[in-house]
């Protein structure tokens, strides 16, 4: 009977293995398939979050460059998209990218924060069938991938800024050494190699940053490389000389001007120091206008609470801008103003001065307080003898280190800096993912 056939057939044990790899068989392949769409899943995933994440980096820098404006963001963050989404799924929601290959799901600029400016926060979501799991889901799964980025602080503001934004912006050879371990050096160059430390040089800096990229040296001793990051502006784009200040003579500046007969005067045809001569300015002086000459310096200069203005009473775009000459001999002692135009500037040089070198060496005991400002120059500082720069900053086209000079510089973030009048809009930031 069939009862008895069942019974006997239980209680015969071949083939065993058989009935049971054929009753695990779908276990086996199910498990195999969802491996296989995790798998999956986790590359599509890596994916997604990799390009989100450099769009995000890439809609910062593009805030950074515009003053924080979003208007070019979209355009910017939909460009690295199509560069950097490799999983070749088009993608979900509503695009502010018209006619692009790859765009956003989402694009927000959340509000600045005390530690985050330029905030820019991309989504992107596929909806993409998995091989196995396709089979049991009517939808497919979507994968969402988010990033923000911003600009944060990069711990300080530099006291050398160079504006150029090509070539080698802060340049140090020969045996010069910088003593600067709270300050940042900083190059708006976005050159591979836009801060460089060669020779016999000695550098040693809170940081070296830059726009551009900067090359590994020993004769960096520095805290950090910071490169890639946000231009910083000119801290004193908005200073300009006023023709209408200038009380102009024809006389030079010497070491044998007679403050005490000038009146109004401020204004000279050009300026000179011989070799050990000295010339005092009375404190406060107020500024020192440089009509279309140049400044030489050979022997002491000391200036307190005023600034050296290399300017020019003719309006023309092409008037004559001079420049700044001190030898190793000299001994300048130069303390910026606190107030006025020219807070907080020891040296400052007209915008229509372009493509010249100015050269600042130092003697023994030379002590500079307040910006050096060359915006359109190089500013070179060489020779022989130790400068001390306290509460200082630099700021030209181009920053030269060179000779065997030796400088130390305290940056304007030092708490004995406060009263200096140092700008406070130089502070280095970074683009960083920040969520």
């Amino acid at each position: 009977m069939l009862s008895t056939f069942f019974k006997r057939l239980s209680k015969d044990c071949n083939g065993n293995i058989l009935t049971i790899t054929a009753a695990a068989l779908p276990l086996v392949m199910g498990s195999a398939g969802l491996a296989t769409d995790t798998i999956q899943w986790t590359l599509w995933k890596r994916q997604l979050q990799r390009a989100a994440d450099s769009a995000a980096i890439a809609g910062v820098y593009q805030r950074a460059t515009d003053s924080g404006a979003t208007t070019k963001v979209s355009t910017a963050v939909c460009h690295d998209i199509n560069l950097n989404l490799h999983t070749n799924m088009s993608l979900l929601g509503t695009s502010p990218c018209t006619g692009s290959g790859g765009s956003p799901s989402t694009l927000a600029y959340p509000a600045d924060t005390t530690y985050s400016t330029n905030q820019v926060t991309v989504v992107l979501k596929v909806q993409q069938s998995l091989p196995f799991s396709s089979m049991f889901l009517s939808t497919p799964p979507t994968i969402t991938a988010t990033a923000t980025a911003a600009s944060v602080s990069a711990g300080g503001s530099a006291c050398v800024e160079a504006l150029a934004t090509s070539g080698t912006g802060i340049y140090n050879n020969g045996n010069t050494t910088v003593k600067a371990p709270t300050c940042i050096l900083f190059s708006n160059s976005t050159s591979a190699n836009s801060a460089s430390a060669g020779g016999s040089s000695s550098v040693t800096a809170k940081a070296i940053a830059a726009v551009g990229g900067i090359q590994q040296s020993n004769n960096w001793s520095v805290q950090q490389y910071i490169p890639y990051s946000p231009a910083l502006p000119d801290p004193f784009a908005n200073v300009t000389p006023d023709p209408n200040a200038m009380n102009c003579t024809t006389a030079a500046l010497t070491e044998n001007t007679d403050f005490a007969t000038l009146g109004t005067t401020n204004c000279f045809s050009d300026m000179s120091i011989g070799s050990n001569k000295t010339l005092n300015v009375p404190a406060n002086f107020g500024p020192i206008y440089i009509n279309g000459g140049d400044i030489d310096l050979k022997g002491s200069f000391n200036c307190n609470g005023c600034t050296l203005v290399l300017t020019n009473k003719n309006t023309a775009s092409n008037a004559r801008i001079g420049t700044v000459s001190s030898n190793a001999q000299a001994t300048n002692t130069i303390t910026a103003p606190t107030s006025g135009t020219f807070k907080g500037i020891a040296i400052y040089q007209d915008r229509r001065a372009t493509g010249n070198t100015n050269k600042v060496n130092g003697g023994s005991g030379s002590v500079l307080s307040g910006a050096l400002y060359f915006p359109r120059d190089t500013l070179q500082i060489n020779g022989t003898g130790d400068v001390v720069s306290l509460c200082a900053m630099f700021v030209a086209n181009y920053v030269v280190f060179t000779g065997t000079s030796s400088l130390a510089i305290s940056s304007p973030d030092d708490t004995a800096c406060s009263g200096v009048g140092m700008p406070s809009n130089s502070a280095t930031k970074m683009v960083r993912l920040i969520a």
